[in-house]
């Protein structure tokens, strides 16, 4: 790796990982605040009001537990949508961003090859994305253990965000592949945010049941289950095996095109 391009790219981004964690951070520490078994009853009926429009978020199922109460009003919109912001403006940044404004020429023109500094730029994206679901787990964890003490599952809440991580690096690696592959930067946006929300309002859909069930199958969301996760069903592990292949092939194939390509700087 290009360790002095690592340490840029952690500078430059220190403000947009800020905003999104402290958006995250404020959400996340409001929702487990909210969380009360008593009024259990009262969510249930604000859920039949709308049912339609909560199953589509994810948020039909409160659940008895502190837990399944967290997986429904944070792995269903808040958790899936905020990480991918910043995964599409980063993965963009990174390769594309770059490549736009002229200043991959000056990279190339130093004694680095293209295998390094894609590799410089991916790894840091997956890092990033890391850092950023470690801080939001640990938050939940300390708030949870201050506010109501021996509540959560903490194993199975760590298994949740494991399979989220999973979730969240096969997106960035189709994004990197896209910021790598695009001739430019309009182009690379357009295809790294119109496929991941299309995949999200698919999965929105199938939320709902019915006939919309079966769209499912066409939504790479479908493979993020926080119930199976929760209770550690067999199913959920090819899941996790699943993205992650879909990841590293992504990457892989970013990174091949990139070394590969033509350049018009």
């Amino acid at each position: 790796m290009n360790f002095t391009l690592l340490k840029h790219e952690v500078l430059a981004t220190v403000k947009l990982f800020s905003i999104i964690l402290a958006v995250l951070m404020l959400y996340i520490i409001s929702t487990v605040y909210m969380y009360n078994p008593e009024m259990n009853d009262t969510l249930h009926k604000l859920t039949e009001t709308m049912p339609e429009l909560m199953s589509a978020f994810g948020m039909n199922n409160i659940g008895n537990t502190l837990i399944e109460f967290l997986s429904t009003y944070l792995y269903g919109f808040l958790l899936l949508v905020f990480p991918l912001v910043f995964i599409i403006m980063l993965a963009n940044k990174l390769m594309m961003g770059y490549i736009d404004n002229g200043s991959m020429a000056y990279l190339i023109a130093t004694p680095n090859t293209r295998f390094k500094i894609v590799f410089t730029q991916a790894f840091f994206l997956v890092a990033s994305i890391f850092t950023l679901l470690t801080v939001t787990t640990l938050v939940v964890v300390i708030f949870s253990e201050i506010l109501f003490p021996n509540e959560l599952n903490i194993s199975a809440f760590l298994i949740l965000n494991i399979g989220l991580f999973f979730l969240h690096f096969a997106i960035s690696g189709y994004c990197f592949f896209v910021s790598c592959s695009s001739k430019d930067l309009r182009t690379s946006y357009a295809y790294s945010t119109g496929i991941p929300i299309l995949f999200y309002l698919i999965q929105a859909l199938s939320n709902m049941g019915g006939s919309l069930e079966k769209l499912k199958y066409f939504t790479i969301y479908s493979l993020f289950a926080p119930e199976k996760l929760m209770t550690q069903e067999s199913s959920s592990i090819w899941m996790l095996g699943a993205l992650f292949l879909i990841g590293l092939l992504c990457y892989m194939l970013a990174i091949r095109v990139f070394v590969k390509r033509d350049l018009y700087l």
